[in-house]
């Protein structure tokens, strides 16, 4: 019977990835494999994703070839295009549940690993070696080669695993040429402690990166497993993952929220700081929306679910997490094409160290077989290859604990690198909150007026539509139809059958409905920082509306800081130029008025030939320019646009993240390049070393060891960095 084909995508989480070359490993080997495609292993959410034709290869011919490099695999549920995602844990072979379908080792204790088992293993081997060789001296080469042995058939079994897969130069190969070829010249004890020192440098590793790891883990222990949903005028506790849209859960005061949604009764302050890393409780009310995972600090509150627990804005902000490691930096992208033909090239000169001497100048073939070996694992370049990956992981753990999301290192290298900031004004500098401060009749009733002006505005989702529904909440509705936007210029509908216009007052004079006298009527409002706009039908102006929308409080400090760091910002705005003046000139900006969205999407590029520019808006209006731009950078308090529309993202819609936004992505740059520094500065001082003979084998694994922990240590330097204060 043929086997159905079947096309991913599949996932599965995988057990052991320390670093970007373990992830290389796999996904070379599993690439080999007929029927795959997509190949994409991440280290930092451990995971493995392809698209598998199961008539050519069967699923369970992937896991064993991962599982043969020496990693632990299982399957984990995969996010299907309708988003019907299943985070539930799922019972492994090993008969226990994990949380996100993890393998047997992860998450566990480092000496319940199968890494740490070896440590202990061959700790224990060369402690009894050295025991048995002080007791029978004669029997010493003996029991230290079996140590070295014992331990190093783990690691020769992966290196054999990678050879078969078309990866002859891996740290495992290297580590067993150099382990065998001691023994062959008589160095049995530094055998044996090179391959415990390589054990001991793995857990090593395997702790740190774990450390980077815990941020991610931390957000999804956020959210409560259970929920009290209401049905049928009662309530009953029902698992959070269970809820569907449109449920009704109440919370508790201290209690976390199980789901997103929105307040249907009762006002409490909620405690967003987990979610988004707001220190202080915001009141909420009724038909307001809050965060799962958020905590409702005061009175109780009935809660209507919009988002199930697959797409909440913790979930999305995992997998923004997770799936930012496959957009990686130019950095890093250049150190693993570099990696690629640096390690034949060390295999190549070890080889040269080793026969070149005595060949060619008669020197002493033990002498130099020695310190070839010692070149061999000095040259591994486990602390190059991590060197970038483990800082971009720490950076942005750093980044979504505090609310600020970068989808992955190409972000974060070019928001380092940003010298020019384009701000849109309303919702962004401002609060987005706008309200009517003058409402002037021209030819009808202050109440015709608004009334005309709300049916126009009622389908529109500018904040200045907002402003003008809030003040005609108390009249009569007219009914509208046919509701248009003018492209930067105003709004149009037909009211009651009849065309009705809000627009600018330059395009209402244009048009002949207002005269200079009124034009002047509007720029004396526009001076005072006010936006004021014309509702006019059939040729005949009906009033002149003016509304405020303030400067959000942070937002003059966040400017001045950004010039503190050498970043200039303009504003763009299609607000009219009074206004906008009088905006930028109490935050200190340049600005550019009465832009439509082509207009910003120009500026963008001529600003770009400057140098790099990010433009921060709220991801709707000005997509076409947060494309354009270098980084674009949507605020949105989790929603969706917020999330994945733009290169990165701010959950707490305050200016002053934009600073901290870049003063993180340059900290987590200067991390990396501190991090190449040690990596080749080590290696550098320790290649003349060996080959001038002042260091051995021992040294050599130490000094390879210590780098990757070094640079590992240095990374999670910035899990305690503050975007605020640096």
């Amino acid at each position: 019977m043929t086997q159905k084909a079947e096309t991913g995508p599949l996932e599965w989480a995988i057990a052991g990835m320390d670093c970007a070359g373990c992830a290389g490993k796999i996904k070379t080997a599993v690439a080999r494999l007929p029927g795959t495609q997509d190949v994409e292993v991440t280290v930092m959410s451990e995971r493995l994703k392809l698209t598998l034709d199961e008539a050519q290869t069967p699923r369970e011919a992937v896991e064993d070839t991962v599982r043969r490099l020496g990693y632990d695999i299982a399957p984990r549920a995969t996010h299907n295009a309708a988003h019907n995602h299943d985070h539930r844990p799922h019972t492994l072979h090993d008969g226990h549940a994990h949380a996100h379908d993890d393998p047997a080792d992860a998450g566990r204790a480092w000496y319940k690993t199968a890494k740490g088992r070896l440590v202990i293993g061959t700790g224990m081997l060369l402690v009894a070696a050295w025991i048995i060789s002080a007791i029978a001296p004669q029997v010493e080469g003996v029991v230290f080669t079996l140590a070295c042995i014992v331990g190093l058939v783990p690691v020769a079994r992966r290196a054999f695993a990678a050879l078969r897969t078309g990866q002859p130069f891996t740290i495992e190969s290297l580590m067993t040429l150099a382990a065998v070829g001691a023994l062959f010249i008589n160095a049995a004890e530094e055998a044996a402690l090179v391959v415990f020192l390589f054990a001991v440098g793995e857990v090593l590793e395997g702790v740190a990166t774990n450390r980077a790891r815990d941020g991610i883990r931390a957000l999804g222990a956020l959210v409560p497993r259970t929920a009290l949903r209401e049905h049928n005028g009662h309530t009953h506790e029902v698992p959070a993952d269970s809820l569907r849209i449109g449920d009704i859960i109440q919370t508790r005061p201290g209690d976390r929220i199980a789901a997103d949604g929105e307040i249907i009764e009762g006002t409490s302050g909620i405690d967003e700081s987990p979610v988004t890393g707001e220190s202080l409780p915001r009141t909420r009310g009724p038909g307001e929306d809050v965060f799962a995972g958020a905590i409702n600090t005061q009175a109780a509150l009935r809660i209507r679910v919009t988002r199930t627990a697959a797409d909440n804005t913790i979930s999305r902000i995992i997998r923004l997490v997770e799936e930012a490691e496959e957009s990686r930096a130019p950095t890093e992208r250049f150190i693993d094409r570099f990696s690629r033909w640096y390690m034949p090239l060390i295999v190549l000169v070890s080889a040269m160290v080793i026969v070149v001497p005595p060949l060619a100048f008669g020197q002493d073939w033990g002498t130099w077989v020695y310190r070839g070996l010692a070149l061999l694992l000095i040259g591994c370049p486990c602390a190059l290859v991590i060197s970038v990956p483990a800082a971009i992981a720490s950076g942005m753990a750093t980044g979504a604990r505090n609310g600020l999301l970068m989808k992955g290192g190409a972000v974060i290298e070019a928001a380092a690198a940003v010298r020019t900031i384009a701000f849109d004004k309303t919702g962004t500098l401002t609060e987005g909150r706008p309200q009517v401060t003058d409402v002037i009749p021209l030819g009808a009733t202050v109440d015709e007026a608004l009334a005309v002006a709300a049916a126009v505005e009622r389908g529109s989702s500018h904040p200045l539509a907002g402003a003008i529904l809030a003040r005609a909440a108390a009249l009569p509705a007219l009914p509208a139809t046919g509701a248009r936007d003018l492209t930067g210029m105003g709004v149009t509908a037909d009211v009651n059958g009849e065309a009705a216009f809000v627009t600018s007052p330059r395009m209402a004079h244009a048009e002949g409905v207002i005269d200079t006298g009124t034009l002047d009527t509007a720029a004396a409002l526009e001076a005072e920082g006010k936006t004021a706009v014309v509702v006019y039908r059939s040729g005949q102006a009906l009033g002149l509306i003016a509304m405020r929308d303030e400067p959000r409080a942070d937002a003059a400090d966040a400017i001045a800081r950004l010039r503190d760091m050498g970043v200039s910002a303009t504003i763009l705005t299609g607000d009219n130029p009074r206004t906008a003046a009088a905006i930028a000139g109490a935050l200190g900006t340049q600005f550019k008025a009465e832009m439509r969205p082509e207009d910003k999407l120009a500026a963008i590029r001529t600003l770009g030939d400057g140098g790099a520019v990010m433009m921060v808006g709220d991801g709707i209006n000005d997509a076409p320019a947060l494309k354009q731009a270098a980084v674009g950078v949507a605020m949105g308090g989790g929603t969706d646009v917020a999330l994945e529309t733009a290169d990165a993202a701010i959950l707490r819609n305050r200016v002053q993240d934009v600073p901290g936004l870049i003063a993180l992505a340059r900290q987590t740059m200067g991390n990396i390049h501190q991090n190449v520094a040690i990596a080749l500065g080590l290696k550098a001082v320790f290649l003349v070393t060996s080959v001038l003979g002042m260091t051995g084998l021992w040294v050599a694994i130490m000094a390879d060891t210590g780098a990757t922990v070094l640079v590992t240590l240095n990374a999670l330097r910035l899990l305690r960095f503050s975007p605020d204060k640096g």
